[in-house]
């Protein structure tokens, strides 16, 4: 059963450089759920987490647990949210470990050599949930890029914040890894923590997420649960599509399938 409301907004609205690249856009999630953001490039699918997490300004307003995100200070912002980017590239020759401990930033861990058994703790189970612990040693520029996603993943985890927004998180990788990260993220929304994934992946975001938001032109224009965000109707209209429906091993497939 779904908890109470966690992040909602209303009338949600980012310009840049004077262009309106996301208008009125309302909406109320719960935690313990995996939400699929779809829609095509350009929709603004990324603007829309930036403004979720106050990375972006915005107009309209953004609750978060019950308060106004506007009134949040910084470090308490960052407290609420874990935000995965699209490419999550790490530069610098850090031990996986070290990159990890970087999600308790927010709590005041500063310094990775120098965590408190607590931050220990927080890294840990992070590292566990994403299957990295075996490379805690090891330099994050030689890892794999499947490697990397998961270490990015568990840096994020490691904030242990109620929200996670992922923009783009199986991109560039392999099916494997694909099915991997969200089957982690279907996970970890299971623990409790509201999943928000950006992904241009409408199979991956039917079979995994409990409910799809749907934005095009900057606007939302359906949510609910795959098979209805989903329909004929939005795939042809938005993505300017039609799909193959089935259902396999009591999962629900959407497979691209003609343009229109």
């Amino acid at each position: 059963m779904s908890d109470q409301v966690l992040l909602s907004t209303n009338n949600l609205g980012v310009t840049l450089s004077g262009r309106a690249v996301l208008r009125d856009v309302s909406l109320s999630l719960p935690s313990r759920q995996f939400v699929a953001l779809v829609g095509p490039n350009g929709a603004g699918k990324t603007t829309l987490l930036r403004a979720l997490s106050g990375l972006l300004p915005s107009t309209g307003t953004v609750h978060v647990g019950g308060d106004i995100l506007s009134s949040l200070s910084l470090r308490e912002r960052a407290k609420r949210f874990g935000y995965l980017p699209q490419g999550h590239l790490v530069h610098w020759p850090l031990q996986v470990k070290d990159v990890v401990a970087l999600g308790r930033y927010p709590h005041g861990a500063t310094d990775p050599a120098r965590l408190s058994p607590g931050d220990e703790e927080a890294v840990m189970q992070a590292m566990q949930v994403a299957d990295v612990v075996a490379l805690a040693p090891r330099l994050v520029t030689e890892l794999s890029g499947g490697e990397r996603s998961r270490v990015a993943l568990a840096r994020v985890l490691a904030v242990g914040a109620p929200i996670l927004l992922a923009d783009e998180p199986t991109a560039s990788l392999d099916p494997r890894y694909q099915i991997d990260v969200m089957k982690n993220l279907r996970s970890i929304a299971d623990s409790g923590v509201l999943v928000i994934a950006a992904t241009h992946d409408l199979g991956l975001a039917a079979r995994f997420a409990d409910s799809v938001l749907v934005v095009s032109n900057g606007r939302l224009v359906a949510q609910g649960k795959p098979a209805q965000a989903l329909s004929e109707t939005i795939m042809a209209d938005v993505f300017r599509i039609s799909a193959y429906r089935a259902d396999y091993r009591d999962e629900a497939v959407i497979l691209p399938w003609a343009g229109v």
